[in-house]
């Protein structure tokens, strides 16, 4: 993407009444306002909250919010020109389920309250398969233990990605740790019983990695 298509869609970004871009300052000092208030001053409803972190272009929250009204959708991604497209989408169409926060994921704790979040998605994360990169994969302990923090009680999280190492790696670790898998499939699309969400939701890379035949997998836990 050229320079001058980033620099038109940041500006747009700032238009969208869907769209928040605090800076990191703002974030650590605790100085999000809907921070605890989600329903309350941006949603005007009572309805569960659902993230999605690494949201990219944002097919997934725009797409969960479509299929599912009465849920409220949060996409996360540092990557404004990247989460534009949905946002674009989802203020074009009238959606007022579905808003997108730029930040970085490991700040989610000063973007939401404990227990103000339902579920958790992650979709097509960056494996991070070198072993000194074990940090940033976004399944770690340390990551489970932050989602953890907003979740409500009986929260869950969803994993989805083609990547067998990041698919094993978050198994064998759940498992591990205690943590309860709900649902677990190497092959979402050969194998029966894949929630329709899953299936019938796909991104961009997505519907490349399809082409190639490449494996799409999907885990569904509850961290312990």
């Amino acid at each position: 993407m050229g320079s001058k298509n980033k620099l038109k869609r940041f500006k747009e970004n700032e238009t969208f009444n869907n769209v928040f871009q605090p800076t990191r300052e703002e974030v650590l000092n605790n100085n999000f306002s809907l921070k605890g208030k989600w329903n309350n001053d941006f949603f005007k409803n009572d309805n569960p909250i659902i993230i999605e972190l690494g949201c990219g272009k944002g097919e997934y929250s725009v797409g969960l919010a479509e299929r599912f009204p009465n849920k409220n959708f949060v996409g996360i991604d540092l990557k404004g020109a990247r989460f534009w497209r949905g946002a674009k989408t989802a203020f074009d169409d009238g959606m007022t389920n579905v808003a997108f926060v730029r930040t970085q994921i490991e700040l989610i704790n000063y973007i939401f309250a404990e227990n103000e979040v339902d579920e958790i998605w992650i979709t097509f994360p960056d494996p991070q398969i070198k072993y000194k990169r074990t940090k940033h994969r976004m399944t770690n302990s340390e990551f489970l233990q932050l989602y953890k923090k907003i979740l409500k009680n009986d929260g869950v999280v969803n994993l989805k990605t083609d990547s067998e190492f990041m698919h094993g790696y978050t198994l064998g670790l759940l498992h591990g740790e205690g943590h309860e898998v709900l649902y677990a499939n190497h092959n979402v699309y050969k194998n029966e019983g894949s929630p329709s969400e899953v299936t019938e939701i796909q991104t961009f890379y997505e519907k490349q990695y399809l082409e190639i035949n490449k494996s799409i997998t999907y885990i569904r836990f509850k961290i312990k």
